[in-house]
């Protein structure tokens, strides 16, 4: 895997999510603050987080766009101070990308998978970052309004496919890309569900990095024990980056044969 990543694929990591906006569905308007938001990345990473995944715009269902210059101010002072940690940047704004990059970040996080801004593919080619590319049904302000598909599975695998077409045909390697099926981006329950049942047919096997999200807001008040589903996902699929939004998970981890062991860790909220 590219070092640009600066993550081991032979064993699954755990990313911890650093909402910087006032309105994220999880820990929206708690890390405002530049050295709360410092201190919290921190927190997660000394509580086993690999990865720390930064975003100044909210994305959840019916969310209110932000500006480029809204989500630098928001999000660029904090990516300053974590270099010495891997930080990636959530954002669909090549213009916001190409600013976090430079100050340190090492991975875009689009969930639009290049789709919103023609000019990303180009700024993670040139400044040789890591891209996840995610599945996602219209945009966050309609995606939940009517979700349908004729067999998700097929059409995620096929979405994601294009995708990586699309990045390597515009210079990208193949090392660089992760893919991710978008649990909750304009997917209902059964759809989350029928993915996490079938992730080794929604085409993550197409990229060497898998990318999975799971947030408390894609299981509230309907009585799905994430836990069950992460733990029987992490040990039956293999090695993953897998990104937390606010609830607790008992994740067991792999880090080699002789080393297996659960680790609780709360990344977010």
């Amino acid at each position: 895997m590219a070092a640009i990543f600066g993550w081991d694929t032979t064993r699954t990591l755990i990313m911890g999510v650093l909402n910087v906006t006032p309105d994220s569905f999880s820990d929206g308007g708690n890390f405002l603050d530049v050295n709360t938001a410092v201190q919290h990345a921190r927190e997660m990473a000394r509580a086993g987080a690999d990865i720390i995944d930064i975003g100044g715009e909210s994305t959840r269902p019916g969310a209110t766009p932000v500006s480029a210059e809204e989500e630098l101010r928001r999000v660029l002072p904090v990516v300053e101070r974590l270099r010495d940690l891997v930080v990636s940047v959530d954002t669909t704004k090549s213009v916001v990308a190409e600013q976090a990059l430079a100050a340190g970040a090492r991975i875009v996080n689009d969930i639009s998978a290049l789709r919103f801004d023609p000019r990303m593919v180009d700024v993670v080619r040139d400044m040789g970052a890591g891209v996840v590319l995610m599945h996602m049904q219209g945009a966050p302000q309609t995606m939940q309004q009517s979700p349908r598909y004729d067999d998700v599975v097929a059409e995620v695998r096929s979405f994601l496919a294009e995708r990586i077409a699309l990045a390597v045909s515009q210079g990208l390697k193949k090392s660089q890309i992760a893919v991710d099926p978008g649990i909750g981006f304009g997917k209902t329950v059964e759809h989350n569900l029928q993915l996490l049942a079938r992730l080794g047919d929604s085409g993550l096997h197409l990229a060497e990095v898998r990318h999975v999200c799971l947030s408390d807001k894609h299981s509230a008040g309907k009585g799905t024990d994430l836990n069950e589903l992460a733990n029987a996902f992490l040990f039956g699929f293999g090695p993953v980056v897998f990104a937390l939004r606010g609830f607790p998970l008992r994740c067991r981890r792999e880090r080699g044969a002789a080393d297996k062991h659960e680790t609780s860790l709360k990344l977010a909220r």
